[in-house]
């Protein structure tokens, strides 16, 4: 059996979860990973495998051809672009898709029960992270369907203190996703 190493920077995915990431710390065997929604999360080594994108040129070895194609492209004059600064940084609200084939690598062979707890688990989980770390705004994509996974979200929503959810933006999501608001304490 052989030991992966990983270190800061490694691109990964979590092995039985639709979770990728970017390593940002090791300590012995648990290895924490920023997500590509931005949550930090924390898994022992055998949870996690590389992944090696050979698509990006800073895999491919820079060659004084390549060097020559790259001066080659670049403007000889500076071009004066408007540069627009904000002052705050807006950040995306966190998207999960409970869509099974998003969760699962092969749904094949579950019945409508498991992939129904599957679905609410993930959700419970992504409810919980956020209301730990203080998100105050999360969307679920359920689709439309038949509705039993949304009406299973209303039930198991309905019963959190300090939330509260809607139908999400229907010119973005059309009417399959709902948007969870995290009422924050002022304490």
């Amino acid at each position: 059996m052989s030991t992966t190493v990983f270190n800061i920077g490694d691109k990964v995915s979590v092995l039985d979860d639709a979770i990728d990431g970017v390593v940002v710390g090791v300590k012995n065997n648990e290895i924490t990973i920023e997500t590509v929604d931005g949550f930090p999360m924390t898994y022992f080594v055998n949870e996690l495998i590389k992944i090696n994108n050979t698509n990006e040129l800073s895999s491919i070895k820079k060659s004084d051809t390549l060097d020559k194609i790259n001066s080659d492209k670049q403007p000889s004059k500076k071009q004066n672009t408007p540069v627009f600064k904000s002052d705050k940084i807006e950040r995306g609200v966190p998207e999960f898709d409970l869509h099974i084939e998003k969760l699962v690598k092969n749904p094949r062979g579950m019945n409508n029960f498991d992939i129904l707890t599957i679905q609410t688990e993930t959700a419970k989980r992504h409810i919980e992270f956020a209301i730990k770390n203080r998100i105050p705004k999360i969307v679920f994509i359920h689709g439309v369907g038949e509705g039993v996974l949304k009406a299973e979200l209303d039930f198991m929503l309905k019963n959190y203190d300090n939330i509260s959810f809607q139908d999400a933006n229907y010119q973005k999501y059309g009417s399959g996703a709902t948007e969870i608001y995290f009422k924050q304490n002022t304490k």
